[in-house]
């Protein structure tokens, strides 16, 4: 019955963390912008390596 009082009070002090992260998060400004995550796949961009090998070529 101990364990049980333990596992109770662990899983009710990790909540408690859970929460209060969600609240920093919300109000430092995680959450305000939904919209271009949503958008962000669609945008091509463009391999920097490729850039990289181009330039060497170009110069030799």
């Amino acid at each position: 019955m101990n364990i049980l009082y333990f596992l109770v009070g662990c899983s009710v002090l990790m909540a408690v963390i859970f929460l209060a992260a969600f609240f920093w998060a919300s109000k430092t400004g995680q959450h305000d912008d939904v919209y271009t995550p949503a958008v962000r796949i669609l945008f091509d961009d463009e391999d920097k390596s490729d850039e990289h090998h181009i330039s060497k070529q170009s110069t030799s």
